[in-house]
């Protein structure tokens, strides 16, 4: 038995908790990029991650009945088993969003620059400045904020690929990371000027038969849903019930916004059913928007079940458990990590979020600022005309490649 008594001969519980929390992360951005380009080829791999995930949660769970020696092992491991059980949920809903890309294309109904996190897929060209370069020599965390998912080269994929994986002209590299670093990714990628979605489709939303207020809750259900775990994870990190708090209240909102986007996928499925059973001219393509809108739900579901999942890992901090320590042990060794900083360097002081353009100089997203004055209020999920001021405490997510470069832009860490 190890000090963390979650040790077996086999494998290590800590290294399959970091596996569960990165797998689970990225297998969310990956179900996106399956439905945003309606891909059913990286749905098809979402799946496969899937069934590793179940595995990996198969492990957590023969380790801890081996593991207990007593009562108080049994509480702090129940807490793991809870958290690890989230991130399974996590993938299972990602499996359930990458499964509409098999079924349904909704992509004129979703615009990436509505989502506070952006997925997208380049393929390098052979005049390409990435090309025939690794991963550790491009840096592309801190030099345009998007983190390379995964790779596809001829009809082999590449998930998390390592530092010195070198780019190959024809890949297909999947990244996410903030909206404003796609142009710049993109640009470097390709060599061609990136053209926004909106004016690329400028006309769009007037085509719609759907009302943008469904595709607004969408884009706010997947940030509120993403903004919910990186707090969730922060709460068990800090301990912090006033973060974990946040998170309950969160989720209740997010079951209030998926109530109203039923209500809104209702009324347009109406004058779908309308249209198809009055036999008027172009019931074909109405019946076809029947199922883009079954496929508009199932996303919001499976952000809500997302948010469902983040609480039960906030819930952790709420119910006051001792965490075992190998829990937090593994989130400090995933491949995001999660870093409370102050802000103590002085040209940082009046100026906003959006002037200062962390995520894109670091791929770091500011999940929350506290503020020195005013009793320590939080601010959750700041905007970009949020200025930061001397003693601000931020609480960030991002690659663990950024972690330097943002330690040294805010003057130290707490």
């Amino acid at each position: 038995m190890s000090e963390t008594g979650l040790e077996t001969g086999a494998f290590s519980v800590k290294g399959v908790l970091v596996e569960m929390k990165d797998l689970s992360d990225s297998m969310l951005d990956l179900a996106y990029s399956a439905v945003l380009y309606s891909n059913p080829e990286i749905a098809k791999e979402v799946f496969k991650l899937e069934e590793r995930m179940h595995s990996l949660l198969y492990k957590v769970r023969i380790a801890i009945m081996l593991g207990a020696r007593n009562l108080e092992d049994a509480v702090a491991f129940s807490a793991v088993l809870q958290m690890a059980g989230a991130a399974e949920k996590i993938s299972n809903a990602a499996g359930d969003i990458a499964k509409i890309a098999e079924s349904v294309d909704i992509t004129r109904y979703l615009d990436r620059e509505d989502f506070e996190e952006a997925v997208i897929n380049v393929r390098i060209t052979p005049a390409s400045v990435l090309k025939d370069r690794t991963l550790k020599d491009l840096q592309l965390e801190t030099e345009t904020g998007m983190s390379v998912l995964a790779i596809k080269r001829g009809s082999e994929w590449l998930y998390s690929p390592e530092e010195n994986e070198r780019l190959r002209e024809g890949d297909l590299v999947i990244s996410s990371g903030p909206t404003e670093g796609i142009p710049v990714f993109c640009k470097l990628a390709t060599c061609e000027k990136y053209e926004s979605e909106r004016k690329r489709e400028e006309g769009r939303l007037k085509r719609r038969r759907v009302s943008e207020e469904i595709a607004d809750l969408i884009a706010e259900m997947k940030n509120v849903s993403e903004l919910m775990v990186g707090l969730s994870y922060s709460a068990v990190m800090f301990e912090s019930r006033e973060i974990a708090e946040e998170v309950k209240e969160l989720e209740e909102a997010m079951d209030g916004m998926k109530e109203e986007l039923e209500v809104a996928v209702l009324e347009a499925a109406g004058g779908v059913t309308r249209g198809v059973t009055e036999g008027r001219e172009g019931a074909g393509a109405e019946r076809s928007n029947f199922g883009e809108l079954r496929g508009l739900l199932h996303v919001a579901i499976s952000s809500e079940i997302i948010s469902d999942a983040a609480y039960e890992i906030a819930d952790v901090v709420l119910r006051e458990i001792r965490l075992h320590p190998v829990f937090s042990a593994s989130i400090k060794e995933s491949d995001e990590v999660i870093l409370k900083l102050e802000a103590r360097n002085e040209g940082l002081f009046g100026k906003t979020l959006k002037e200062l353009n962390l995520e894109t100089r670091t791929g770091m997203f500011v999940l929350a600022i506290r503020r020195a004055e005013g009793r320590g209020k939080w601010i959750y999920n700041p905007a970009g005309d949020a200025v930061l001021k001397a003693g601000d405490l931020l609480i960030l997510r991002g690659p663990r490649e950024a972690e330097a470069k943002i330690k040294e832009i805010c003057g130290a860490a707490v």
